[in-house]
């Protein structure tokens, strides 16, 4: 099955108010920003977000935050985005801040069809004894926080239960892909990219570099079509567009 699209806005059209999403990425690297302009250029909002972080330097999904589109995040840090800070703080963004391995694995495990797991991360803290805020009233207290979760001990260790993530879509982006939708990532942007892949119901990849099927070798291939449903290819342009979050010199 050709699973090409023509443009981003054509593979993103369908996302509704209010869907949740898969995003891939890490800081700035393999991130899927033009899909992501294709879903602000859309007005759509209410979103609720699952990424590792929510964009930086005004790019990723730092540009759907700054515009008001998303109400809440799943990740692991909010980093050096003041207006995700600002935002979450002043009561306007429900946010659950989740261990970055355990993200990862809550990711996997929904694209694998596993409910819920356990793990060691969290036991102790206020992960699993709940009180994390989870969106403040804009005057200092806590309007909403993190439940308790279930702790179980196997072989004299304690260990939390934490659930898979599903969402409606997903996002991504991979370094080259056929029409299948069998994706390779390049080194570091493989990052959260398979994962958020798997977790998501409908998954748009956009590529840097579009093959045709049986071009890539089985054993190269990162994550088998199976998981994609749509495949943007970037112009090259698009492809090279790449920022750099603190650029640093030897000499």
């Amino acid at each position: 099955m050709d699973k090409v699209m023509a443009t981003a806005g054509e593979a993103v059209a369908d996302v509704p108010e209010g869907a949740s999403l898969a995003v891939g990425g890490f800081g700035l690297s393999g991130v899927p920003n033009v899909l992501i302009q294709a879903l602000y250029a859309r007005g759509v909002s209410g979103l609720s977000v699952v990424s590792n972080n929510c964009g930086a330097m005004d790019t990723g999904l730092a540009v759907l935050l700054a515009a008001g589109r998303i109400d809440r995040v799943t990740g692991s840090y909010i980093g050096a985005n003041k207006e995700f800070a600002r935002q979450y703080l002043g009561g306007e963004l429900e946010v659950e801040l989740t261990p970055q391995g355990t993200l990862a694995e809550r990711l996997r495990a929904g694209g694998a069809g596993i409910p819920a797991f356990y793990t060691p991360a969290g036991v102790g803290t206020q992960v699993a004894e709940g009180g994390l805020p989870r969106r403040y009233d804009g005057s200092g207290g806590v309007a909403l926080a993190s439940p308790p979760k279930e702790v179980r001990e196997f072989d004299g260790t304690e260990y939390v239960l934490e659930r898979g993530i599903r969402t409606d879509f997903a996002l991504v982006r991979a370094w080259k892909g056929d029409r299948h939708g069998n994706l390779v990532f390049n080194k570091s942007s493989r990052n959260f990219n398979p994962l958020a892949a798997m977790a998501g119901k409908v998954t748009v990849a956009e590529v840097e570099e579009l093959v045709e099927p049986g071009e890539i070798e089985a054993d190269a291939v990162h994550l088998p079509g199976i998981f994609v449903r749509r495949v943007l290819a970037l112009t090259p342009e698009q492809a090279t567009d790449k920022k750099i979050e603190k650029r640093t010199v030897t000499s």
